[in-house]
C-alpha cells in the first residue's frame, strides 16, 4: 500500500514507518511543518520524499491524516478529497483542551474518516460524534536494554517547560530537584534553570540530543521522572520503560494506565512520588529490579509488532471503505457514542 503522511510527530512517526508498506512523506526545500520530509532520520529506504507537485503522480492508496488543514491541502495536491476520493483515517495524538468533559472533536459530525486515537484515554474524553473510532496504541522501536543507571541523578524529558507551565508539570520539577539533581532532556530547555530559580547542583540542562544519544544518555541516569499533567502519552517515557529505566510518574492521562506502580511509582501526590525519588536514586538494586518491571511491561503493551498489525487492519478496512464501526484494536469493541 502506498501512503502519504505529513512528518508531524517525530517519535510516532519512527514506529510507523517500519511497516511493509511505501510511505511517502511531502518535502520541500525550507522544510517546516509542510515540507519536513524525512529531516535527516534513519529510516528505511520505504520512506519516499516527493515533493507536494509531484504528489498527484504517486497516486497513493490511502492518506494518514494528523491536522484538519490536511483534508483541504490534499485535496489541492491530489485532486482527491479524502474519505470520499481517497480513503482516510485521521490519526488524534492530543487529549482535548477547554471544556473537556465536553470536547466535541473537529470530525465528529461525519462518518467517512474514521478517528484513530493513540490512548484509551484519549478515545474516552473526546466525543467523537457518529466519527468510527479505533485506538491503535504507541508502538516504540525496541532501543534495547541500556540501562546502567551509574548516576544519582534522575532525568526529565520535556519540550518548551517554559511556555507550556502546568501542563508539563514545570512547577513541579523544584519539588523533585530537592529530591535528587535533575538532568533535563528536550527542545526549548536552555531557560528553564534560570525560570524556576535552581542552581546547577539541582538542575543541569542537557539539551535536544538524536535519538541514540538521548537514549545512551538516559541509561546513565539512576530513574526517570514524568511529570506531565496533560498529555497523551509522552513517548520518551515509554521510551525509558524500554531501556529499563525505574520511572516515577503522575497518574494523569494514559499514564495511570501504562504503568504498574512495580516499574517504579505512579501516584497524584507529590509527596509519594518525592519519596520514592528519594528512595530510589539512592538504592540502586531496587531501581534496576524495578526499571526491569518496566521494562517488560513497555514490552508486552507497546511493542511494535502489535503496533503495525493494528495499523495494517486499520489501513485494510479503510481502503476497502469499511469504516462503519468503532472499535479498540486488540481490546474489546466498542460504538461510537
Amino acid at each position: 500500500m502506498r501512503i502519504l503522511l505529513w512528518h508531524v510527530h517525530g517519535g510516532w512517526t519512527d514506529a510507523f514507518v517500519r511497516g511493509r508498506h511505501e510511505y511517502l512523506l511531502p518535502t520541500t526545500e525550507e522544510g517546516g511543518p509542510w515540507g519536513l520530509g524525512r529531516a535527516g532520520r534513519d529510516w528505511p529506504h520505504s520512506v519516499r520524499e516527493v515533493a507536494p507537485g509531484d504528489l498527484r503522480e504517486e497516486q497513493p492508496d490511502v492518506v494518514v491524516l494528523q491536522r484538519l488543514e490536511e483534508i483541504d491541502e490534499c485535496e489541492r495536491l491530489l485532486g482527491r478529497r479524502p474519505g470520499v476520493d481517497i480513503p482516510a483515517v485521521f490519526l488524534e495524538h492530543n487529549t482535548p483542551k477547554g471544556d473537556v468533559p465536553g470536547s466535541l472533536h473537529p470530525l465528529a459530525g461525519q462518518a467517512d474518516i474514521p478517528i484513530v486515537h493513540v490512548t484509551h484515554f484519549n478515545h474516552l474524553f473526546w466525543d467523537n460524534g457518529m466519527a468510527p473510532t479505533s485506538v491503535i496504541e504507541h508502538g516504540i522501536v525496541d532501543p534495547g536494554h541500556l540501562y546502567a543507571g551509574e548516576l544519582e541523578r534522575a532525568a526529565v524529558v520535556v519540550n518548551e517547560p517554559v511556555r507550556r507551565g502546568r501542563v508539563t508539570g514545570t512547577d513541579l520539577l523544584p519539588d523533585f530537584a530537592r529530591e535528587a539533581p535533575l538532568d533535563v532532556f528536550g527542545m526549548g530547555t536552555a531557560e528553564l534553570p534560570d525560570a524556576l530559580g535552581l542552581g546547577p547542583d539541582e538542575m543541569s540542562v542537557v539539551g535536544d540530543l538524536p535519538t541514540t544519544a538521548l537514549h545512551t544518555e538516559l541509561a546513565r541516569r539512576r530513574l526517570y521522572i514524568h511529570p506531565l499533567r496533560w498529555t497523551s502519552l509522552g513517548l520518551s517515557l515509554l521510551e525509558a520503560m524500554h531501556l529499563g529505566m525505574p520511572v516515577v510518574v503522575l497518574a494523569t492521562t494514559e499514564a495511570a494506565r501504562a504503568v504498574p506502580p512495580e516499574a517504579g511509582a505512579i501516584s497524584t501526590s507529590v509527596a509519594e512520588l518525592r519519596e520514592a525519588v528519594r528512595r530510589l536514586v539512592k538504592d540502586p538494586v531496587e531501581a534496576r529490579a524495578r526499571g526491569e518491571i518496566a521494562r517488560q511491561t513497555a514490552l508486552e503493551r507497546y511493542g511494535l509488532s502489535k503496533f503495525l498489525a493494528a495499523w495494517d487492519q486499520v489501513l485494510a478496512e479503510a481502503s476497502r471503505g469499511a469504516v462503519g464501526q468503532s472499535r479498540v484494536l486488540a481490546v474489546s469493541e466498542r460504538r461510537p457514542h
